[in-house]
């Protein structure tokens, strides 16, 4: 057989892998160097839940988006985007089709909750001269990870008179940053290095150093404490029973950074997920008026099992699908509901782990997804035999395949980790609950949970045409 007929034949049966920056132009190659600027702005701009909501929310705005809110007692006939926001941690985008919604939505669901470490209700100590923070963590993270970095305070404080205060310490350069110590070297052999890593770090441990300037003299019990105490109230006016009544996250204080000689990665906090809030945000917003309804949901608890009132289990998108019925003059009867559900379509948009060039073990390398080779697509998650998964319909992952192909989008096959390996979960399953069709699809990042996560640009921007098509779809 000659050369060019096997050749003909090795790319007519053979699946082949692309990377992302063989296909591009060099017009597309500035564009997508344009849009990750753009896309590390938002990350530092929205390091927690309620800042991402806020620049959601902000963006919207901009676009022409009316809070639904406002509409729901007035008629409403020549405004099709809409939003909402709930408890402030959880938005939902719509751009109401020229289908009626019973027909179903082109829906696409991401987080924007990131691991991190929280402030206790009770959180002020001291302990050898120095003010010291509890804290408790939130959601999947590696203890050690948080260990001598910078870390700045991000919060919501109610008061006992019901004031509502917000503090952001450590982002500014002048600001002053807080940190969890680590043991040297020299003294870990016992405590750390011969001991198993699940039990070398404990997270009663993971104190934030506050302060260590005394208040009063030498008689004077817990001056140090009462010093930071003091502070804050001469600052911020609240006290430390306002503590009981507060939010306040410890996040890493850097910023996102380009990654490499040629600028090819990024390297932030919470890129997990809010690569694909960000991604999903501006295919929404850049968006045609479509056939069928597009909505792009922003949920808060994924990391903690989508539970609580702001999270995927919460009735959050059954009331976002009734005002949208309301306010387009359609049925906001159970069956309306039920079957605007129910004809949807929707992409679960979370990251998957990239393969790791040290770490190939964990991997079944034909399986696994590699960073720079597009906008991965997970057809099932969850752990063991499919434990926890919603596992996509083959004729749902055809669909995807067949709209990505349509428009050029470069896209990659990938699962969590070799079999028995480990695995996780995303928000699929508990919209899968209402008969959509969902699917996972979101870009592979290297030190997924780590307070400094990798993406490629090149998978940053293939996630957001690819969802952009997605929305496009009219079938």
């Amino acid at each position: 057989m000659d050369k060019a007929r096997l050749k003909k034949i090795k790319k007519t049966v053979q699946k082949m892998e692309t990377l992302v920056f063989d296909q591009l132009s060099q017009k597309q190659e500035k564009q997508l160097f344009k849009f990750n600027e753009n896309y590390k702005k938002f990350l530092n701009k929205s390091k927690t839940e309620r800042k991402a909501a806020i620049q959601i929310v902000k963006a919207s705005e901009a676009q022409g988006f009316v809070n639904i809110d406002t509409l729901l007692t007035k008629k409403s006939k020549n405004i099709n985007k809409v939003y909402k926001v709930f408890q402030g941690r959880c938005v939902a985008l719509a751009i109401l089709g020229k289908k009626p919604l019973l027909s179903g939505a082109n829906i696409i669901a991401s987080h924007i909750d990131s691991p991190r470490l929280d402030l206790k209700q009770v959180p002020f100590y001291e302990d050898l001269s120095m003010g010291l923070i509890k804290t408790h963590y939130y959601g999947g993270i590696r203890k050690y990870h948080w260990l001598a970095i910078p870390l700045a305070l991000h919060g919501t404080i109610i008061t006992s008179n019901n004031k509502n205060i917000e503090i952001t310490i450590g982002e500014d350069p002048d600001d002053p940053v807080f940190t969890v110590t680590d043991l040297l070297p020299h003294l870990a052999g016992k405590i750390q290095a011969n001991t198993k890593l699940s039990e070398a770090f404990e997270g009663e441990k993971l104190n934030l150093i506050a302060g260590s300037i005394p208040l009063g003299n030498d008689e004077e019990k817990n001056r140090f404490k009462l010093g930071l105490l003091n502070l804050l109230y001469k600052k911020y006016d609240f006290t430390e029973e306002d503590f009981v009544s507060a939010e306040i996250e410890a996040v890493p204080a850097e910023k996102a950074r380009d990654i490499g000689f040629d600028r090819s990665m990024i390297g932030s906090y919470g890129q997990d997920d809010r690569v694909c809030a960000y991604t999903s945000l501006e295919a929404i917003l850049n968006t045609q008026p479509p056939d069928k309804t597009a909505i792009a949901l922003f949920f808060d608890k994924e990391e903690i099992g989508s539970e609580g009132s702001s999270g995927a289990k919460s009735n959050f998108l059954e009331d976002f699908m009734s005002d949208l019925l309301f306010i387009s003059g359609q049925g906001t009867d159970n069956r309306s509901l039920r079957k605007s559900l129910i004809n949807s379509s929707c992409l679960s948009a979370d990251v998957n782990a990239a393969m790791d060039p040290d770490f190939k073990d964990v991997h079944e390398t034909m399986n696994a997804a590699k960073l720079g080779f597009g906008i991965c697509i997970t057809k099932f998650t969850g752990t063991g035999g499919k434990s926890g998964s919603s596992d996509a319909s083959a004729e749902f992952v055809g669909k995807i395949r067949q709209i990505f192909n349509k428009n050029k989008i470069v896209w990659q096959t990938g699962e969590l980790g070799k079999i028995d390996q480990g695995g996780g979960g995303t928000v699929a399953k508990f919209l899968a609950k209402f008969g959509m069709n969902v699917l996972d699809c979101g870009p592979a990042i290297l030190s997924m949970h780590s307070p400094f996560e990798v993406s490629s640009k090149a998978d940053v921007y293939m996630t957001y045409l690819g969802y952009k098509a997605f929305y496009s779809d009219n079938d």
